[in-house]
């Protein structure tokens, strides 16, 4: 049988993911503590692609998310950031176990999409919590109760869950006037195996929307700043969204660099691969 995967951070480790998210000392886990949590984090690790563009392997085990998020000053998608992040509740005492999603975002409501996101379930003074700091562009920065039908409010958009039967419930954000579908999940408990075969499809499979693309999103007081491809854009709170096409691998990579904050890995096999996708 192979041994289990680590599931807990070294203390080095632990100190420089608070130091990151703004903390000298490890908060308590309260949802005060959740939603500067969850706040801070879609702000400070980025959300990217450029493992799915580069076709790179992307492991997700801890000791291999610690070194690329904490180390090497790299970003990720859900099962990175989610990973990562639900490391940290666990260990900081929150009662938090990972669920997946079928995402919906672009299509209908009554799709059936694969399991390839990861979110978490957090538990506190008998409330549950859906939290959630890997869905790129659409993040949200706040948890959001579980059990409350209405509009929450966010640090970003307002969001909404719906419940669909016994356990499955449909994410919504609210943006402008109208309501968008971001994903449908429910409450099957996980295991680390689901998430590497999840993994596996996002990263590998021919089919898989992130294969070849680069996605990149990270947030900030009152906006947000993405990146599709050769797209750049800025969305401020209550304003008309900011874009540009950038003109060349250059301008991207210093985009990369310059606006989210990533340490890029070899840069001739970036430039190669962002021009072989603006050639598609």
């Amino acid at each position: 049988m192979p041994p289990l995967p680590e599931t807990v951070l070294s203390q080095d480790d632990l100190q420089l993911y608070l130091r990151r998210l703004g903390y000298a000392h490890a908060p308590a886990p309260s949802l005060q503590t959740l939603r500067e949590l969850q706040r801070r984090h879609s702000a400070e690790f980025v959300f990217e692609t450029v493992a799915n563009l580069l076709h790179a392997p992307i492991p997700i085990d801890l000791p291999s998310l610690r070194r690329k998020l904490l180390h090497d000053g790299r970003g990720g998608y859900c099962y990175e950031l989610n990973g990562l992040f639900l490391a940290l509740l666990q260990q900081l005492g929150f009662r938090a176990r990972g669920l997946t999603g079928r995402v919906l975002m672009g299509g209908p409501e009554d799709a059936v999409t694969a399991r390839t996101h990861m979110v978490a379930l957090v538990e506190i003074d008998g409330e549950r919590y859906v939290a959630d700091v890997g869905f790129g562009g659409m993040v949200p920065t706040g948890p959001l109760r579980l059990d409350e039908t209405g509009e929450q409010a966010t640090p970003h958009e307002p969001y909404r869950l719906e419940r669909r039967g016994a356990d499955r419930y449909l994410l919504q954000a609210r943006v402008g006037e109208e309501w968008r579908a971001m994903y449908v999940f429910d409450l099957a408990p996980q295991e680390y195996i689901d998430y590497v075969v999840g993994n596996w499809y996002v990263s590998a499979h021919p089919q898989s929307p992130f294969r070849d693309q680069l996605f990149v999103a990270r947030t900030g007081p009152g906006w947000r700043k993405t990146l599709n491809n050769g797209s750049y854009a800025i969305h401020r709170l209550g304003q008309p969204s900011e874009r540009r096409e950038l003109a060349g691998a250059d301008e991207v990579i210093a985009v990369l660099r310059e606006e989210f904050g990533l340490r890029l890995p070899d840069e001739t096999a970036l430039r190669a691969a962002i021009e072989r996708r603006a050639a598609a």
